[in-house]
């Protein structure tokens, strides 16, 4: 796929397609992580002396403008970091969106309202979603895509607009992709892989392809009491997907086959129900031996032992690829599992890759140096279908 230093964009509308998804609370940035790694594409197009046109979803509108979803904190942030005014539009691509773009000079920003707020961005009919593309087309001249947390849904701005324009993709794509190609080609040995996160079935696809690939995997978060209970233990109040029992049963019989190392949590982090993460009030955990969990004990994070264990798991790894907590990170008495795995992956001489979403902000919220990373991903969605192997839409887009 062509880069930007392939496209003409002086004097030209470029339309740049970023992911600026970021949490928000009370109307205030939580997080502005994505905000940032957006920063580099947009300030190159601008100096080069293009007219840039940033563009975005955020969060889950239902196709029509709500407040709760605004992008105009964004906007805000987005000229902080560049140092200069970033122009915003009211809407899309309506009369707000016309006159922002009018307005613009070379070497100026301007941000539209939230993507989501028109129906025809995120539409499964081939026809509504063309036609909010054509729309978008008519504000520019040429597309840069660069919202590698969006690339694996086929909605407007990702997929149709691209065919409708010149296009590129930005520097963070090919970032992403550069990272994600030595994680899936030619990798380098032991290759570990950490998973946490809820749910099993949120990365059934990625264990499946991982099976063939990775030396050892280890399981945290959420998603291993299934893991447990198909072991035969019992999991208490813990998050537990029955339906998926078959499923896990038959990915540890193939780990064994193959000789992957399946990790699993030899103690884990209880407590009596969910703790308060509002006011952070202390939840009274217990530490139980992974296969004694009580009866109405609710698994909270893996436990000490645990943590110890996975950090010598991963003590000699050559590649590492983290996806999803350890646990209820966001409050203190759940949060150590997350941490002592990320120092974890700091300690090791691995090129480390954390997986974006969850993962990505508990390496913010817990306050460790993100440059000692090898790669921390913006999109974990994305990540993961691409290391299953899928065609992401938004990339096939940008392809020659």
């Amino acid at each position: 796929m062509k880069t930007i230093d392939d496209l003409e964009v002086a004097g030209r509308r470029v339309f740049v397609r970023a992911d600026l998804n970021v949490p928000l609370e009370s109307g205030k940035i939580t997080d502005d992580g994505r905000i940032r790694a957006a920063v580099p594409t947009i300030r190159k197009l601008a100096e080069a002396g293009a007219k840039v046109i940033v563009a975005s979803h955020l969060g889950r509108p239902k196709g029509a403008p709500d407040p709760a979803f605004s992008l105009a904190p964004v906007a805000a942030r987005l000229g902080e970091l560049l140092g200069g005014p970033v122009a915003f539009a009211s809407d899309t691509v309506g009369e707000s969106a016309r006159a922002t773009v009018a307005g613009l000079a070379d070497g100026q920003v301007a941000l539209l309202e939230n993507l989501r707020f028109n129906p025809g961005e995120t539409s499964k009919d081939d026809a509504e979603r063309g036609a909010f593309a054509e729309q978008l087309a008519g504000l520019a001249d040429a597309y840069v895509g660069d919202g590698f947390g969006a690339v694996h849904r086929k909605h407007a701005s990702v997929y149709d607009l691209p065919a409708r324009l010149p296009h590129a993709a930005g520097g963070l794509i090919a970032t992403e992709v550069g990272v994600l190609k030595q994680l899936t080609e030619d990798v380098r040995r032991p290759y570990a892989v950490v998973l946490g996160g809820a749910k099993v079935s949120d990365k059934l696809g990625v264990i499946d392809h991982l099976l063939e690939r990775a030396d050892r995997i280890l399981i945290g978060g959420g998603m291993v009491f299934t893991f447990l209970k198909a072991q035969g233990h019992e999991v208490g109040a813990s998050l537990l997907q029955e339906d998926q029992l078959p499923v896990v049963r038959e990915y540890l019989r193939r780990a064994a086959e193959r000789g992957v190392e399946f990790v699993l949590p030899v103690d884990v982090v209880v407590a009596k129900e969910f703790p308060d993460l509002a006011t952070k009030a202390p939840a009274h955990p217990t530490v139980v031996p992974a296969d004694a969990i009580p009866a109405g004990g609710l698994g909270l994070d893996i436990g000490p032992r645990t943590t110890e264990l996975y950090a010598a798991k991963l003590a000699d790894a050559a590649t590492v690829f983290w996806n999803g907590p350890m646990g209820v990170f966001e409050h203190p008495d759940f949060a150590a599992g997350t941490r002592g795995v990320t120092q974890a992956l700091l300690d090791s001489p691995a090129f480390t890759v954390v997986g974006g979403g969850d993962s990505a902000a508990a390496v913010r919220i817990l306050g460790f140096d993100e440059t000692a990373f090898g790669h921390i991903s913006t999109g974990g969605g994305a990540s993961l279908e691409y290391l299953e192997g899928k065609t992401l839409p938004g990339l096939a887009a940008l392809e020659d």
